[in-house]
């Protein structure tokens, strides 16, 4: 398994991270994956010997359970790895039990160490912005917890553009602990991200971690023009779906990738993920499982790597549409 720095940090992750949102499968995850403590002994065992070192997971999922089981599967091998999860979510039925205030933070937190049997967490993540509290009181809680030793670095999830980077201008000026990731949807039939966030973090050093590097599934080969959809996958009815996206095009995408995945003797699922992690800013691409041979699977993306002719390949095939301002700032640049 290749590592790879968190960011611009001295911290050193495996290019692949295992979710953990398949565990508990309590509420609105029950959809995604209720994998109870055997399974997850079983998935966390083997990313761990598979030199998988990072595990993702938040208090929301499965509410509270998800982190509960990572926790006990982890045991005694908490020290081996880098432990992420997050807050912002709806935690209980009191008018405080979300967002990003000082209390919904270390309220938070307290109770997420409790639950992954830990007394600090590597990567602290705040889910999504929060508009209705400010940017500052969020970043000083968060500074207070680093500097308590309850977390150790600090990053936002499903941030747009100008509020990543208010959040970091806040953090500077007031020095303040700065974001060090950012966790956000990207897969080669959702890179909308390439236009404003990954630019954003190449330049203020900021780590890519990648969430649905698969659309929900879609892009594992098991999806295809013309064929039944296969019963009980997440996809099975594309319009309930959170991922939305213009599958006739994505279609086309699975063809080229299976194309390129017989060349390598690898699967569909293992090219979409290579081409993902060749590409700039991407630190760690975070990778879910319901069962073992999936994640057997997953784990022998990082042993071959995709030629610079196929990743060009697929950039054209997939390449999103051209938005005000980037397609003026395009012009811009070639006029020079």
């Amino acid at each position: 398994m290749k590592m790879r720095f968190l960011g611009s940090t001295g911290l050193k992750v495996s290019a692949l991270c295992l979710g953990t949102m398949t565990f508990g499968g309590r509420g609105y995850w029950q959809a995604i994956g209720g994998l109870e403590q055997p399974e997850a002994d079983k998935l966390v065992g083997m990313a761990l010997d598979g030199g998988i070192n990072f595990f993702d997971t938040a208090d929301v999922y499965s509410e509270g359970r998800s982190e509960e089981l990572l926790g006990q599967a982890l045991g005694a091998r908490r020290p081996q790895v880098i432990l992420a999860t997050k807050v912002r979510g709806r935690m209980g039925e009191g008018p405080n039990d979300v967002g990003l205030s000082r209390h919904h933070i270390i309220e938070a937190c307290e109770a997420s160490l409790q639950r992954l049997g830990t007394d600090y967490i590597d990567l602290y993540q705040v889910h999504s912005f929060d508009p209705h509290t400010p940017l500052e009181e969020s970043l000083r809680a968060l500074d207070d917890l680093v500097r308590q030793g309850k977390v150790r670095y600090i990053g936002a999830s499903n941030f747009a553009g100008w509020q990543l980077m208010k959040a970091l201008a806040i953090s500077e000026k007031q020095g303040l602990e700065q974001f060090v990731t950012l966790q956000a949807y990207y897969s080669l039939v959702g890179r909308d991200l390439e236009h404003e966030l990954v630019p954003l973090c190449l330049d203020q050093g900021l780590g890519i971690l990648v969430w649905s590097p698969l659309a929900g599934g879609f892009l594992t080969g098991k999806y295809r023009r013309g064929q039944s959809r296969p019963e009980g996958a997440r996809r099975s009815d594309p319009e309930k779906q959170f991922l939305q996206f213009d599958e006739e095009r994505g279609f086309t995408i699975v063809e080229a990738l299976d194309q390129i995945a017989r060349k390598h003797q690898a699967t569909v699922a293992q090219a979409a993920l290579s081409y993902l992690l060749a590409k700039p800013g991407i630190t760690s691409v975070i990778v879910g499982a319901r069962r073992p041979e999936q994640l057997a699977d997953t784990l022998q993306t990082t042993e071959w790597e995709m030629s610079p002719e196929e990743i060009a390949s697929l950039d054209e095939l997939s390449q999103p549409p051209q938005l005000y301002p980037y397609w003026m700032l395009a012009l811009g640049a070639q006029n020079r």
